[in-house]
């Protein structure tokens, strides 16, 4: 197989995961890579995360952890891969194409956090809350137990941001650059920050190695993100200008914002997509939240224009829609430039 054939291989599966993405999401029938990374990790976490070690040894461990659940995920993937692509071109691509839809989450955001909005307008006023804290409460790692209305709508808008970097085009990027090698690197990454970087007593030490790998390859995507985000909203207010959808603040005013206040979040990378989220929506999003109990002071980002309100979830999706949009269109330009100077 020359290069200029797998090249083209990749493009066609990049192009055809991400439409699979878009319509149909993470079944619940289809058995997800994340499932069993998750399964990996917490098996590491039981074994080697023990209460009655000292917090030097933990953090050895925790890189150890970490090392073992990217080599175990590079080495299914590689397998699977080559395995695919020696029996025949056309299975690599369409396993490659597989494995491609399961490292984005672009249609499965979108539904989670249209849940909470659902809850928020459909549920009678004795449940509204209840369930919405539910609800958001599969988006988000904070204790959603105590959310007003108000928190419960900015948990779920700060979740549409951060995932519109880490669950987008940060494995857009990943993807476009090495394929699901890269793309489940990434998602393992991501998958260990989100179930052990914190930095509660359990996992301070432990999952520190994690959270740090995950800060490392998300910092060049959360800024490129932010970007195609301020790109987004100066669409979509060409498109609705004067019209229904318009409600969102200027293009210009989200870069302000992301200016501003892009380093004041207490995470070196989501400040960045959800200060241009905040800017975009003119309401302050973050402020203190709790963790396992536990109170977290968070600096407060953006304008308080106005309070937020329930169709505010809506806007966040739009913004992140055009922003998927906009970066698949930048990913197939380059894959066709590249294929361009191989044909060449």
């Amino acid at each position: 197989m020359t290069f200029s054939n797998l090249i083209l291989c990749h493009a066609i599966g990049f192009a055809s995961g991400c439409i699979l993405d878009q319509i149909f999401g993470d079944p619940r029938w289809f058995p997800h890579p994340v499932i069993y990374i998750g399964k990996l990790i917490a098996f590491f976490d039981r074994k080697m995360n023990k209460a009655e070690i000292s917090g030097g040894k933990k953090r050895k461990l925790g890189i150890l952890s970490a090392f073992l659940t990217l080599l175990i995920t590079l080495s299914v993937t590689l397998v699977l891969l080559v395995g695919a692509y020696m029996i025949h071109p056309v299975l690599g691509t369409v396993i490659e194409a597989v494995l491609t839809s399961t490292c984005l989450a672009a249609k499965s955001l979108k539904q989670e956090s249209m849940k909470v909005y659902e809850a928020l307008i459909s549920m009678p006023p004795g449940e509204r809350i209840s369930k919405a804290q539910k609800a958001v409460s599969m988006i988000v790692g904070r204790d959603t137990d105590r959310l007003s209305e108000k928190g419960i709508i900015k948990a779920a808008v700060e979740t549409v941001a951060e995932s519109t970097s880490d669950g987008i085009v940060a494995p857009f990027i990943y993807l476009l650059i090495g394929g699901p090698l890269l793309g489940m690197m990434y998602k393992a990454v991501n998958t260990m920050d989100s179930m052990i970087g914190y930095k509660s007593d359990k996992y301070i030490d432990y999952g520190r190695a994690a959270a740090r790998t995950d800060d490392f390859l998300n910092y060049i995507p959360a800024r490129i993100t932010a970007f195609l985000m301020i790109a987004g909203v100066y669409i979509l207010n060409k498109l609705h200008a004067g019209g229904e959808g318009g409600e969102l603040c200027t293009a210009k005013h989200s870069f302000e914002i992301m200016k501003r206040d892009s380093r004041k979040s207490t995470s070196p990378n989501s400040g960045w997509p959800e200060s241009v989220m905040a800017g975009a929506l003119g309401i302050e999003l973050l402020g203190d939240a709790y963790y396992f109990g536990r109170k977290v002071h968070k600096e407060r980002i953006g304008d308080n224009l106005r309070k937020p309100e329930k169709e505010d979830i809506v806007r966040a999706n739009r913004i992140t829609s055009v922003t998927t949009y906009i970066s698949f269109f930048f990913a197939l330009l380059l894959l066709s430039i590249l294929l361009t100077i191989i044909m060449l």
